[in-house]
C-alpha cells in the first residue's frame, strides 16, 4: 500500500499532527497561526450565499411545484424537530448518569468573569421575540441577503427567485442554464479553495493547543469524555438506526464525506465544509432541489451536535454549583433550548454564546450564567465534536429527505470510480491508494 500524498486526506491529517505539535512546543507561534483558519473560514464564507443560491433556483425552476417545495421544506422541519429533540434527551440523560460537573472546583469561576462577560453580552444582543425571529427571515434587500452572513435570508429570497423563474416556462430556460454555468465556476472556485484546506486546519489546530494547551483537555476530561460519547452514540445508534430504516448505512456515508469531517476537524466550523457537502451529496445519489434547500436549512435547524452540547453543559455547570433541577425545571429548560439552539453559527464561540442565552432566558432556574466559565479551556476542543456531529446529522437527514421524497438515485460504480480520481488520484489498476 502506497500512500498518495496528493490525497486531500492525508494533507489535513498532516496538517493537524503538524498543527499538534507546534501547538505544543511553540505556542505563542501556534497562537500566530490561527490567522490561516480565520481566513480559510472566511473565503468560504465567501461563496457560501451564491452556491446556495444558484444551487436551489437551479433545482427549483427544475422541480417546478411550490406543493413539492412545501412538503420538503415541512418534512425537512418536522425531521430537524424530532431528532435535536432526541439528542438534547440523549444529552441530559448521560450527564445524570456519568455527572461530569461533580467535585468541579467552581472556583475558578471568580477568575475568568472577564471572559464570560463578552459571552453574555453578545447572547443579550442575540436574544429576540419570535416574531423578530421571522422578520428576520425576510431580507431589506437581495444583497443584504447575500451580504448579512444569515442563511434564512438566503433560503428565502432563492426559493421565491426560483419559484418565479420557474413560472416562466421557456422563456426561464436561458437563465436556467446561466446559472447552471455559474454555480460551476462557483464549485471550482470552492476546489480553489480547498487547496488551502491543509494549511488551515493546521494553523487552527496550533491555535487551539498554543491557546489553550493539552493540559486543558485533562483538567476537564470527565465533561469532554462523556460529550464525545454522548455523541458518538448520537450517531451511531440513533442516526445509524435512522438509516437503516431508510436502507443506507451511516458507516458508508461518513467514509464518503470523511474529507469534510477531517477540514471541519481542524478548523472546529462546520460552515467550512458545506460547500464541498453540498456538492458530496449530489455525488452520493441526493437529488439538488432537496440538497439545496435540507442542507443550508439544516445549518439552522438540525444542530444535533450543539443540541447535545448546549444540554450537558447546563447539567454539568448545575451540578458543579450541586444545584439539583426539578423535572419541571428541566422541560422548561428543554422548550427554551429548542428555541435558542436554532439558528446557532456553525463557527467556534457560538455554543457560548447560545449556552449563555440559555441559562439567561429560563425563568426562575437558579443556573449561575457566570458558571460557563468552568468550560472555557475545553470548549474550543468540544467545538470540534460539535461540529462534527451536526455536519453527519445533516448529511443523514439530507439522504432521509431525498430517499421519502423518491429523489434518491445510487451513483453507479463506474461513476463512483471515476469521482475517486477525480478527487485524489486513486487509480484501483495500479493498486495504489489514497
Amino acid at each position: 500500500m502506497r500512500i498518495n500524498f496528493k490525497n486531500l486526506t492525508v494533507q489535513v491529517l498532516i496538517a493537524i499532527v503538524i498543527g499538534i505539535m507546534i501547538g505544543q512546543f511553540f505556542p505563542a507561534f501556534g497562537i500566530e497561526l490561527k490567522m490561516f483558519g480565520d481566513i480559510f473560514i472566511k473565503m468560504v464564507k465567501m461563496v457560501i450565499a451564491p452556491i446556495v443560491f444558484f444551487t436551489i433556483v437551479v433545482g427549483f425552476a427544475g422541480m417546478g411545484s411550490m406543493k413539492k417545495i412545501g412538503r420538503i421544506g415541512g418534512k425537512a422541519l418536522l425531521y430537524f424537530e424530532i431528532i435535536t429533540t432526541f439528542a438534547m434527551a440523549i444529552g441530559v440523560a448521560v450527564a445524570y448518569l456519568v455527572k461530569p460537573g461533580s467535585g468541579i472546583d467552581i472556583s475558578k469561576v471568580a477568575d475568568k468573569a472577564s471572559d464570560v462577560d463578552k459571552y453574555t453580552t453578545q447572547a443579550a444582543e442575540t436574544q429576540h421575540s419570535f416574531v423578530d425571529f421571522l422578520q428576520s427571515i425576510v431580507p431589506d434587500n437581495a444583497i443584504a441577503a447575500m451580504s448579512g452572513g444569515a442563511m434564512l435570508p438566503v433560503l428565502f429570497f432563492s426559493v421565491l427567485f426560483g419559484l418565479a423563474l420557474s413560472s416562466l416556462g421557456e422563456k426561464g430556460k436561458p437563465v436556467v442554464q446561466l446559472f447552471e454555468l455559474i454555480n460551476e465556476v462557483f464549485f471550482k472556485l470552492v476546489a480553489i479553495i480547498m487547496r488551502f484546506s491543509p494549511i488551515a486546519a493546521g494553523g487552527a489546530m496550533a491555535y487551539t493547543i498554543g491557546k489553550f494547551g493539552i493540559d486543558s483537555l485533562f483538567s476537564l476530561g470527565k465533561m469532554m469524555a462523556a460529550t464525545y460519547m454522548t455523541m458518538f452514540l448520537f450517531i451511531f445508534i440513533v442516526l445509524g438506526l435512522v438509516a437503516k430504516f431508510y436502507n443506507f448505512s451511516i458507516i458508508k456515508m461518513i467514509k464518503f464525506i470523511k474529507d469534510e469531517i477531517l477540514l471541519v476537524l481542524g478548523t472546529s466550523s462546520s460552515e467550512s465544509a458545506l460547500p464541498r457537502l453540498m456538492q458530496r451529496l449530489e455525488q452520493y445519489g441526493c437529488s439538488k432541489p432537496v440538497v439545496g434547500l435540507v442542507v443550508p436549512t439544516g445549518y439552522s435547524f438540525n444542530l444535533d451536535g450543539t443540541s447535545i452540547y448546549l444540554s450537558m453543559a447546563s447539567i454539568f455547570i448545575a451540578q458543579a454549583y450541586g444545584i439539583e433541577l426539578t423535572w419541571i425545571q428541566i422541560l422548561t429548560f428543554f422548550g427554551i433550548l429548542m428555541l435558542t439552539s436554532k439558528g446557532a453559527a456553525g463557527v467556534t464561540g457560538s455554543g457560548f454564546i447560545t449556552l449563555a442565552a440559555t441559562l439567561t432566558a429560563i425563568p426562575g432556574t437558579p443556573i449561575p450564567v457566570e458558571g460557563i466559565a468552568l468550560l472555557l479551556g475545553v470548549d474550543r476542543f468540544m467545538s470540534e465534536a460539535r461540529a462534527i456531529t451536526n455536519l453527519i446529522g445533516n448529511s443523514v437527514a439530507t439522504i432521509v429527505i431525498a430517499k421519502s421524497e423518491k429523489q434518491f438515485n445510487v451513483p453507479s460504480a463506474a461513476s463512483n470510480e471515476a469521482l475517486a480520481v477525480e478527487r485524489h488520484g486513486v487509480h484501483t489498476e495500479s493498486g495504489s491508494v489514497a
